[in-house]
C-alpha cells in the first residue's frame, strides 16, 4: 500500500474515532459533561462542584441559576457588589429571605455557596429529615454568613471564608412536628439516636456539597454549628 493510502485510511480511522467520541458524549448525564451548564436538579458529583465554583466568576450565569428555582425553594434577591465594612468587599452576593423554610434571620451570601445550599438542601436535608426523624425541616437556626475578619479573629491568620460571605453557620432545625434538633444538644445525644443519626447523616451529606464541612467532632469553636463554605475540596471534619 502506498504512503497517499496509509495516510488517507489513517485520516479516516481519526475522523471516525472522533464521531464516535462525540456521539458518546450526546449520552454522557448533564452532572458529569463538562460543557452542560449546572443546574439546582442535578445530582453532586465532582463535575458538579467544579461547575458550581465556576460561579464564582460567572456573577451573571449563577444568578440566571439561581433564577430557575421554583418559589418553594428559594426567596432572593441578587444585589449589587459593595464593601459592608473596610477591608471586607463582597461580591457576587445574593440576599435570602428563605429557603424551601424559613430562616432564623435573613443573610447574605455568594451565589455559589447559595446554589450550592439550595441542591442541598433540597437533594440531601429534607430527604434525611424524612428518613431518620419523619419531619420535614420548616426553619433553619443559623449565626449567619458575614463577618470581617481572620480565622477564630487571629490578627497573624488568614482571612475566613465568612469575610467575602462565602461560609454559612448552621446551629439547627426546626420541624413540622414541633420537634428542634440543634448540633449543640443532639450531635451526641445518645437518649435520642434518631437526632443524633439525622446530624452525623446531614455532617456526612453535607461533604459532598461545599468544599469545607467542619463540626463538633473538629474543634471546641465548632461545638454548636456545621461550619459550610465553597472554599477548596474535601475538607470533612
Amino acid at each position: 500500500m502506498s504512503r497517499k493510502a496509509w495516510l488517507i485510511w489513517i485520516l479516516i480511522i481519526v475522523v471516525v474515532a472522533a464521531l464516535d467520541y462525540i456521539r458518546a458524549w450526546q449520552y454522557v448525564p448533564d452532572e458529569w459533561s463538562p460543557w452542560a451548564p449546572v443546574a439546582l436538579d442535578h445530582r453532586m458529583t465532582p463535575v458538579t462542584r467544579w461547575k458550581l465554583n465556576g460561579l464564582q466568576d460567572n456573577q451573571q450565569q449563577c444568578i440566571d441559576v439561581l433564577a430557575t428555582a421554583p418559589d418553594a425553594w428559594l426567596d432572593h434577591l441578587p444585589l449589587e457588589d459593595y464593601t459592608p465594612v473596610e477591608s471586607c468587599p463582597l461580591s457576587n452576593v445574593v440576599r435570602v429571605s428563605r429557603t424551601s423554610a424559613e430562616l432564623s434571620t435573613t443573610f447574605t451570601a455568594t451565589c455559589p455557596l447559595v446554589a450550592a445550599w439550595v441542591m442541598f438542601e433540597q437533594q440531601q436535608l429534607q430527604p434525611l429529615a424524612r428518613e431518620h426523624l419523619g419531619s420535614e425541616v420548616v426553619q433553619l437556626d443559623h449565626y449567619g454568613t458575614f463577618a470581617c475578619r481572620n480565622i477564630y479573629n487571629r490578627e497573624d491568620a488568614r482571612r475566613s471564608e465568612h469575610a467575602s460571605a462565602a461560609a454559612f453557620d448552621l446551629a439547627g432545625f426546626h420541624l413540622a412536628d414541633g420537634r428542634r434538633i440543634t448540633v449543640l444538644e443532639d450531635w451526641d445525644n445518645q437518649d435520642e439516636p434518631a437526632r443524633r443519626q439525622f446530624l452525623r447523616a446531614v455532617h456526612s451529606a453535607a461533604c459532598d456539597y461545599f468544599g469545607t464541612v467542619l463540626g463538633p467532632d473538629y474543634n471546641q469553636p465548632h461545638e454548636n454549628h456545621f461550619h459550610l463554605d465553597t472554599s477548596g475540596f474535601g475538607l470533612c471534619r
